[in-house]
């Protein structure tokens, strides 16, 4: 019987539309689903995400692409393929997610630390996923099943996975994302040998990322790298920045307070509703009797394996990069603490704050008496990394309760994920490193004209950044740090206050005038901080075409003929603009690695 095999008196349903198929529950079933997610859609998202960060410094989950891509594959199972594409989708989450964690290896070589052996970055990383996929799964009872939460990118995936049986809307949706990459791998090699688009630093990646956040989101990220660049000749006169330096130097930091001062507010008022609903008699917990058969879930088996698993990360961590053991015990600890509040960002809101978790375990760390930025590097990661993997836990988990999909075996699916995943986090960062040298060059220390025009990495910039204070502590950054939260905390306080009022809202959806007034303040007058922080992470050419993408996604999407009624109950993550987007980021990426290994060829 396989690994992922549920157990024997559990039935399935024929549903197979071509006898040749392997049944559903047999081995060579499951071998099917777990070589098509771990060894095609996963390292194909993760290449998206991995060339995401070291590009523009943030990237996007691959769970919707893989839905759709890994529902073609199952469409033969008929209604019964809906799990077997669910399956697919959990493990090439899994191995993009760990891949997108390569920025870290990046964060090391730009603080010059000395690279440990591979096998150690590995065994590390391997180890706080493990972790952290089963404090994640811990959580889900409450956020999940308990609460109910929404969970927007999963109830996406499984409306996707519950449109199998229409073959129209499957050749729909493929037929875009094919169309983007075909025009992402176009426009990454043009950008990368025609002269004239790269003194334009054409970023088809960044494009299509605006695409599927819109102008709401793009619009405010412009207007934000837009201020920041203007008042870089203040902030140089003031001495925060010196001459010739870039302005996200400073503005960064600025940015960071303003997503943390905006969190504040955010969070007290989550986990304020989370304990008004737990307290709810009428919130009932449904569990659907599809997950009553198959392989149980068992509480004692699944604290056996936290216990298990943060044990071999403390010790990692410890033997192998000398980290002091209460500093292991502290991220540990915010690991709990995380994998609940970012849970619940990313059940109401889609956004899980995972740099933010970064940041504030080094400020904590800081507060105790951290000086050594390689250390602060390596044991706030735990927290980093387990942040990521916890909320795809739960992402997942929150389409499988809905479709009733088995979560024993969708969680052997994530384990298995996250084990090729930490390989290949570690190895595709040093193929980009190597066919990229510019990569490894610390951008914290660079004149705004010796920044890279393409890859601009904000994340590791802002990782290093953060860490950088730890050793030449400057009285300044703690002011913009202050700053930027009494920024974002009055913005979102105002934002919040304004969006609640009853009488805004009914003129907001009194017509188009109402809408606008909405757009406006959204976009340009009071822009969530958690947007507009976006241009003080990045060079301002890369906010431009950030923007220039959501403009088009919400001129398209504002303008488009209303839809027909069999079209209403689509999710968003279907719509033609965030299945081209999506498409985009991934040829672009797919680019970016063939010019890469050419240039290993070369190098060879």
């Amino acid at each position: 019987m396989s690994a992922f095999s549920p157990d024997p008196q559990e039935i399935h349903t024929d549903t197979r539309r071509w006898a040749w198929l392997p049944p559903v529950g047999s081995a060579g079933y499951y071998a099917l689903l777990a070589a098509i997610g771990m060894l095609v859609l996963g390292p194909l998202g993760g290449i998206a995400a991995a060339f995401m960060n070291f590009s523009i410094g943030f990237y996007v989950g691959g769970q919707v692409l893989a839905g759709i891509l890994g529902s073609v594959v199952t469409f033969g199972y008929g209604s019964e393929g809906k799990h077997g594409a669910n399956y697919i989708q959990t493990t090439a989450a899994s191995v993009a997610g760990m891949m997108a964690m390569s920025t870290l290896i990046q964060a090391m070589t730009w603080m010059g630390m000395p690279q440990p052996p591979a096998w150690q970055l590995v065994t590390y990383m391997l180890c706080i996923g493990m972790m952290a996929a089963g404090i994640g799964m811990l959580y889900t009872p409450i956020l999940v099943e308990r609460m109910q939460l929404v969970f927007p990118s999963g109830l996406a995936v499984a409306n996707i996975l519950r449109a199998l049986t229409d073959p129209v809307l499957l050749r729909q949706s493929v037929s875009r994302l094919f169309g983007g990459m075909a025009a992402g791998l176009a426009g990454g090699f043009a950008a990368a040998k025609v002269a004239a688009l790269g003194a334009i630093e054409l970023s088809t990646s960044t494009f299509g990322a605006g695409l599927i956040v819109g102008a709401r989101v793009g619009l405010p990220a412009l207007l934000g790298g837009l201020v920041f660049w203007a008042l870089a000749p203040y902030f140089i006169s003031i001495g925060w920045l010196k001459d010739g330096e870039p302005f996200r130097k400073i503005a960064f930091l600025i940015a960071l307070g303003m997503i943390l001062g905006a969190a504040v507010i955010d969070m007290s008022l989550i986990l304020w509703r989370a304990v008004a609903r737990l307290r709810d008699p009428g919130v009932r917990t449904l569990v659907p009797e599809e997950q009553r058969t198959g392989p149980r879930a068992s509480l004692p088996r699944l604290l056996s394996w936290v216990a298990v698993w943060t044990v071999a990360t403390v010790v990692a961590g410890v033997q192998f990069f000398n980290e002091p053991l209460i500093y292991m015990l502290i991220a540990v600890a915010l690991v709990y603490v995380f994998a609940l509040v970012n849970g619940i960002s990313l059940g109401l809101t889609d956004s899980n704050p995972i740099s933010s978790a970064f940041v504030v375990t080094v400020l904590i760390l800081a507060a105790i008496g951290l000086r050594d930025p390689v250390l602060g590097l390596m044991v706030a990661s735990v927290v980093f990394i387990s942040s990521s993997v916890a909320g795809d836990m739960q992402q997942d988990r929150s389409t499988g309760w809905r479709l009733g999909t088995n979560r024993t075996i969708q969680f052997r699916f994530q384990v298995a994920g996250i084990l090729l995943g930490a390989v290949l986090a570690v190895a595709i960062a040093h193929v980009f490193m190597a066919a990229y040298p510019v990569l490894k060059l610390d951008q914290t220390v660079m004149s705004a004209e010796q920044v890279p025009t393409q890859w601009t990495s904000a994340m590791t910039y802002k990782f290093v950044g953060v860490l950088s204070t730890l050793t030449e502590p400057k009285p300044f950054q703690t002011t913009a740090i202050l700053l930027g939260m009494a920024v974002g905390l009055v913005t979102e306080v105002l934002r919040k206050l304004i969006k609640s009022n009853a009488v805004y809202r009914r003129y907001v959806a009194s017509g188009k005038l109402g809408f606008s007034v909405d757009f406006c303040l959204d976009a340009v007058f009071l822009p969530s901080p958690y947007a507009s922080s976006f241009g003080g992470f990045v060079n301002l050419p890369t906010s431009v075409w950030f923007a220039a993408g959501g403009v088009v996604s919400s001129l398209i999407n504002t303008l488009k003929p209303k839809a027909k009624a069999s079209e209403l109950d689509l999710p968003e993550d279907m719509s033609s603009t965030s299945l081209v987007g999506g498409g985009l980021i991934a040829g672009d990426a797919l680019a970016a690695l063939g010019l890469g290994l050419v240039g290993l060829a070369a190098l060879v």
